[in-house]
């Protein structure tokens, strides 16, 4: 039975280790990840593929919740049947990605802000009638020696404040993605101030705007060291800080928090993620909400060729269920190797 209310749809996401498969990837995204297998990025392409990973058998057992991009909503699949509806029938909740994407932030020092309030109601509201139950909104927060501003992180917070009102009017859950980058040579303290700050303007703006937390999702970057930094911080220490990060800041009521993967290797979001759930005592369900982190082996598998179709949803089945271990807190490297 589909969930209608927004507390039940945010809880229903997150249920027993399930978590989300993000496959909103913008059409330039997706081109640059196809170009890296030798695929044109054809919409003929872009279909095949992700219909491949929604009829995989681990979407029923793993996956909660889908998100889609504005053309992959409105896509049919070879037998005629909307892309949604496939999800549907996994036992999936269609989702949707509504920003439009960056701007430069006041000044030219690296600051973005995501765009895309204008029209947002209308745009929700067709959403909701092609039968997306979620949306999504990805703020970014870049670091470097004098970034960010304070201004920079309350103009996206608002902006994804704003935002989750509009969802929840019209009956979507939001997953609010305040992201502070892992580009950079920034230390893992670094970061743990950053996001505490990020997070701490977040909560703000989404209680100045009446937003109901029971009915909203977190998709957070977890609290890690630059890639470029020498001291790449250990799992229990990435696990414990984002933790320490999180317990500071986050309400109580909050559902669940679905991690992005940011750029981690698919063993290091796995990982992570399960040392978090092994330490437990946590107010909210800690899951994923992975693009590369799930898709990648299974595009590489895929090859752009229809007789690897089986062995790319292999690929991905396995992903999905070494990550929903890892959110139960039961994932061990060992089960890597079968």
């Amino acid at each position: 039975m589909i969930p209608n209310t927004l507390k039940d749809i945010a809880n229903y996401i997150v249920a027993d280790g399930k978590g989300i498969l993000a496959a909103d990837e913008s059409t330039g995204t997706i081109e640059k990840r196809f170009k890296s297998i030798g695929v044109e990025s054809t919409e003929d392409n872009r279909r095949k593929y992700r219909e491949m990973l929604f009829r995989a058998p681990a979407m029923s057992e793993a996956i909660g919740g889908v998100i889609l991009f504005d053309e992959t909503i409105k896509q049919v699949s070879t037998d005629g049947k909307p892309l949604r509806e496939i999800i549907l029938e996994k036992g999936s909740l269609p989702g949707i990605k509504v920003d439009q994407g960056l701007i430069d932030f006041k000044t030219v020092n690296g600051e973005k802000l995501t765009q895309g309030l204008e029209g947002l109601d209308d745009r929700c509201r067709e959403y909701a009638s092609l039968g997306a139950k979620f949306t999504k909104w990805r703020a970014v927060i870049n670091i470097d020696e004098h970034i960010p501003t304070q201004d920079c992180i309350d103009a996206n917070m608002n902006a994804l404040a704003k935002y989750a009102s509009v969802a929840q009017k019209n009956g979507m859950v939001p997953i609010v993605e305040p992201e502070v980058i892992m580009d950079g040579s920034h230390s893992i303290d670094r970061c743990y101030e950053v996001t505490q700050v990020s997070l701490t303007s977040l909560f703000s703006h989404l209680s100045a705007e009446g937003i109901d937390i029971e009915g909203t999702l977190l998709k957070p970057n977890m609290v890690i060291s630059g890639t470029t930094n020498e001291n790449q911080a250990s799992v229990n220490e990435v696990a414990e800080k984002t933790l320490k990060c999180l317990l500071a800041t986050v309400p109580n009521e909050l559902p669940g928090i679905v991690f992005l993967s940011g750029g981690q290797s698919d063993i290091d979001a796995t990982a992570h993620l399960d040392c978090m759930n092994k330490i437990g005592g946590n107010p909210w369900k800690l899951s994923f909400s992975y693009g590369r982190a799930l898709q990648q082996a299974a595009l590489k598998a895929w090859n752009g060729e229809d007789s690897n179709l089986e062995n790319a949803q292999n690929a991905f089945n396995h992903r999905a269920l070494m990550n929903m271990k890892a959110a139960q807190g039961n994932w061990d490297e060992k089960l890597e190797a079968k």
